[in-house]
């Protein structure tokens, strides 16, 4: 019987063309507390489907986005991120969005120059009563994200053997009272 050696490097393609394969993109989706979360419950009212890949998270008002948000999503893990907010000119906090949408702007500027990709952060405007619109806002970015493929960030950490799920991040990592991830000590 021949023993065969393979070089490390062919294990993690074959786990990049799997991942490429099987690929089903995790979403981040900020939105605000009025229009945003009123469409999200219009569509669920309506039983319009939408991918159920996205992770949601209500801000008081799309202007409370941080780019520092957007960015620590996609250290995260996210491959796509989103917000939805009221439509111009008719933010509840005057130019919430408008404040959101050029941190928006700033934020895809940042994530061409590191390597990511602008194009996987969008705003979409809407208002509380279009479930509609907020379902093909999910599938809109499922389907970008989806051919644009997985979170270079993600396929590094494959590279560098890191944990990948979350049941071996806890068991490495301890999280303090603010949601951040440390390593534990001793």
């Amino acid at each position: 019987m021949v023993e065969r050696t393979y070089p490390l490097v062919q294990p993690i393609a074959l786990v990049e063309r799997a991942m490429a394969e099987d690929f089903e993109p995790q979403i981040t989706a900020f939105y605000c507390i009025y229009c945003g979360y009123m469409a999200a419950d219009t569509a669920g009212i309506l039983h319009i489907q939408y991918p159920a890949n996205v992770k949601f998270v209500r801000l008081p008002c799309t202007g409370k986005t941080d780019i520092r948000y957007i960015l620590e999503a996609f250290e995260q893990g996210a491959d796509g991120v989103y917000l939805v907010a009221c439509p111009i000119g008719n933010c509840h906090h005057v130019r919430g969005n408008e404040r959101g949408w050029a941190r928006v702007k700033r934020a895809k500027k940042i994530l061409d120059e590191i390597g990511l990709g602008g194009e996987r952060l969008e705003m979409f405007f809407m208002s509380g009563s279009q479930g509609g619109a907020f379902a093909i806002a999910a599938q809109t970015m499922t389907e970008r994200i989806r051919r644009m493929g997985p979170n270079p960030i993600r396929l590094s950490e494959v590279r560098a053997g890191r944990p990948d799920t979350e049941t071996e991040k806890e068991d490495s990592e301890e999280v303090d009272f603010r949601g951040r991830r440390s390593k534990k000590s001793g």
